[in-house]
Parts: C-alpha cells; structure tokens; sequence
C-alpha cells in the first residue's frame, strides 16, 4: 500500500511519490463505508452492520419541505423570515436563502438576523463596474471565452509550468502523491467526519455587544465566482509558487489573484465586487465525492467541484469598541489548513446548515435536513496591531478578540470579515473540503484567505456604517 506524503511543517510538500490516480467513484465516503459494512458482513454473517448514514426523515420537531434548495436564487426571490422553534433558528421553505449579490446590483431592505440582505451603501461614486462583465483593460480575458476557459472541475496543473501566468520564471511545489485505488479509502473523509446537525448542541455564535461596542455591518457584494477563477495557489503563504496550497481556490473580488500577486498587480486589476473593491476573497472549493472526476488531481483532491449558491461577505464591529480602518493592501487568514495534524490552536472552522444556524460544528461536516443547504461560517481576527499589513505567521499582525470580544491591550478594532458560504450537496457523507493531501480532508483543516484592496475612500465609509450602527 502506497503511504502519502506528511508535511505537517510546512505549506509545501516536497517528496514526490509515483502512483495511480485515485478513482473517484471509490472515493465516496459513503460508499466506502458500505464497503467496509460488506466485508464484516463476509467475515461475520451473523452480525449486522451498523447503518452509518444520516436518515433523510426528518425529526418531528424539525419541520422542513422534503424539497432541495437550487444553488441559485431568482434575483427577486424573498428571503423567507426566520422562525424560533425547538431553540432552533427555522426558516420556511427548509433554510435560509443568501442573496448572490452578482445577480441583483439594488438589495432589498435587510431583516435582521444573521443571514439578511443588505442595501447597498450610499456612497458617491462612479458608476461601478458590472461584476459579470468587467471592461478591465488590465484583465481582457472574458470568462465565457470558450479558448480560454477556467475550468474549476479540471484546473491545468501549475506544476508543468517553466514560467508563471504572467512569463516569469517560477517555483514549483512538488506534487503530492495520489492514493492508488486501493488505497482510496484511506483519502479521507470519513463516515465518522459527519454528524447530523439536529444532534450538535445549540450555543451563542457572537459576543454580546455592550454600550460602547459597534452594532453596524457593510456587506462586499462579489458574486459567486461565476467566471471560474480557480487555482491552487496562496499568494500570502507560499507567494511565488505555483500549486503552493495543493488544494483547488475559489476566488471572489480581484480578477488577478494567484500565487504571484503583489500590491501592485492587485491595485492594477479589475473586480468582480461593486463599488471599486478590488479586494481579494478566497477559500477552499467543496467537491461532490459521488462523481468520478478530477481523477487525475496528484494530491488527492478528487470529485466535481460544488461552487457556492450563495456568498456573503459581511464586515461587521466590535463588541466592546469602535472600528477603525484596515490599512490598504493588510493580509489576513483564518482557520489552519493543516489543523488535522497541527492541533485546532489555530483552527477556526464552523459548520452548519441554513436554518439551524444556532448549531455549530467546529470538526464534522454537517449532514442537513433536505431543503438545508450546508453552511460555512469563515470569521477572521480582527484586533490589528496598528502597524503592519503582514507578518512572519500572517497572523500574529491581527488577532482575534478575546471571549468577550473586546481586543487585547496594544491592539485596535477594525471592521471584522465574516464569510457566509451555502451549498447545495448531495445526500448524505459524500461531501469533502479540498485539503493537502496528508490532512484527509478533515473538516476541522476549513480556512480563508482575505487581503483588503479597497479604495480609502470606500473603507471609510465601512468604518462610519459600522460605528454608526447602520447596515450598508
């Protein structure tokens, strides 16, 4: 059986091992556990397997529509009001449903809570940029071009290139070994990686805000990625190297992001956000282990891709403070990539599903009732240290605020990114984040990257929504 590659220290694996691509038909979570059920039964007939899968009945208390939420929403579609029922946050129609803010430039009146729409802010400007066809003299490549395509379910592999996107010579990361097939089941994940969201115990997300803290919030309209700006690079952890994250991105905001991005490159693109903001957003992509596809992947990452139904970007206050500006071009991460090896100290990740938004799972992937789409929760720290864009860790530069959100001592608060990510995903554990190969697609290793482009002029405008209690 052929061992996969550990790289426990690093962001780049550097041993090469030479096998056959994982199939992924056998890569199903799911499936593998029938499997395994099949061969106990062939050892011991007389006892029964267990049945590891979630059931798709709902529990009497948990009233949902036996009916699947589409990955996309009609621009005019309401977002259902939230319901209390069984200390759960219930949603009519089985979930809550996030606005793609590419598909409507003009929100409707937000609600409250923590999935709402939000206006658009206010704010003299030039007429923004349409985020489906961006005239960017810097970026002429149009995503629908058909010679040109960015194919997220089949991203050419940097690793056999000699120079990078833009002619220069570059660094490669050594791809990882792929699991022959009959090691695919040790790809991760596992049956025991899941958990029916009606079983996580409820708990309070959020600090409580006090008399003195920042109420507001300005929600980045972005899109989707419905260009297909994926790759597999981090320009923040491994800048200059090509597959540097052995895992697929999906990118919101800057058109020019990948492992070479500097300051200048970034400041000189276009976007896909409204307003100017040319910041950049990224996290790893999901994949639906049912499908046989990306077969060919080094590391392991194997399954079609699942691009988000839905994406907020909500930059919200402090509990305890006022917000000030994020300096342009500061670099932020969240979550820890290999925190299934690592240890969670620097794990961040939260998942749930849409209507049970009270119930979050920091290490399983959440098995959601149908019509709940499964939900990931990417907050980033947000006490800055008043002088850096960066740092040796990207983070010891902006931490997180402490347990009653106030910012540590000789740190101040500034306007906190969270990312709100909905898919719809088949039935059952048959779901993986992408991940380095040796972490097993551990739910715990979720994470995000973030590195702020907007002009000053608009995050001015974000600080002055946010301590003025408005919603933007």
């Amino acid at each position: 059986m052929t061992a996969l590659a550990v790289a426990a220290g690093g962001l780049v694996s550097a041993a090469v091992i030479g096998v056959a691509p994982a199939r992924a038909d056998h890569c199903d979570p799911a499936q593998a556990s029938q499997d395994d059920s099949r061969r106990q039964r062939d050892r011991a007939p007389d006892q029964q397997a267990p049945d590891q899968q979630a059931p798709d009945e709902q529990a009497p208390d948990q009233q949902v529509p036996d009916q699947q939420v589409p990955d996309q929403q009609a621009p005019d579609q309401q977002a259902p009001e939230r319901q209390e029922q069984g200390g759960d946050q219930q949603v009519q129609g089985g979930g809550i449903v996030l606005r793609d803010p590419a598909q409507s430039p003009e929100p409707e009146d937000p609600g409250d809570g923590l999935f709402r729409r939000d206006r658009s802010p206010r704010i003299p400007t030039t007429a923004p940029q349409d985020p489906q066809n961006p005239q960017d003299p810097q970026n002429p490549q149009d995503p629908q071009d058909p010679q040109n395509p960015q194919d997220p379910q089949n991203p050419q592999d940097p690793g056999d290139q000699s120079q990078d996107r833009r002619g220069r010579p570059t660094r490669t990361a050594s791809p990882s070994p792929t699991a022959s097939q009959d090691d695919c089941k040790d790809l991760g994940p596992f049956v025991t990686d899941f958990v029916d969201i009606r079983q996580v115990q409820p708990l309070r997300l959020d600090a409580g805000i006090g008399r003195n803290g920042s109420r507001g919030t300005f929600v980045a309209q972005c899109g989707t990625n419905r260009n297909g700006h994926n790759n597999p690079d981090n320009f923040i952890v491994a800048p200059g190297v090509s597959n540097g994250a052995h895992h697929l991105h999906d990118y919101v905001g800057n058109l020019s992001t990948d492992g070479f991005s500097t300051d200048e490159s970034l400041a000189a693109a276009g976007t896909t956000c409204r307003l100017g903001d040319k910041s950049t957003y990224f996290w790893p992509v999901l994949r639906d282990r049912k499908v046989d596809a990306n077969v060919q992947d080094p590391d392991g990452n194997v399954g079609r891709v699942i691009r988000a139904g839905t994406v907020s970007l909500q930059f919200r206050g402090n509990a305890t403070s006022r917000v000030v500006a994020m300096p342009r071009f500061l670099r932020l991460i969240t979550g820890d990539a290999k925190a299934g090896t690592n240890g969670a100290a620097n794990a961040r990740a939260r998942w749930s599903c849409t209507g049970f938004t009270n119930r979050i799972s920091p290490d399983k992937y959440p098995l959601c009732p149908r019509g709940s789409q499964v939900l990931r929760i990417l907050d980033f720290p947000s006490c800055w240290d008043g002088q850096n864009t960066d740092s040796a860790n990207h983070r010891t530069h902006v931490v997180f605020p402490g347990q009653n959100g106030a910012c540590p001592q000789g740190t101040r608060a500034i306007p906190q990114l969270r990312m709100l990510l909905a898919y719809t995903v088949p039935q059952g554990p048959s779901f993986a984040v992408d991940a380095f190969p040796e972490q097993k697609h551990n739910p715990v290793t979720d994470h995000a990257d973030f590195a702020n482009v907007m002009p000053e002029r608009l995050m001015q405008f974000v600080v002055s929504c946010i301590n003025r209690g408005r919603r933007c």
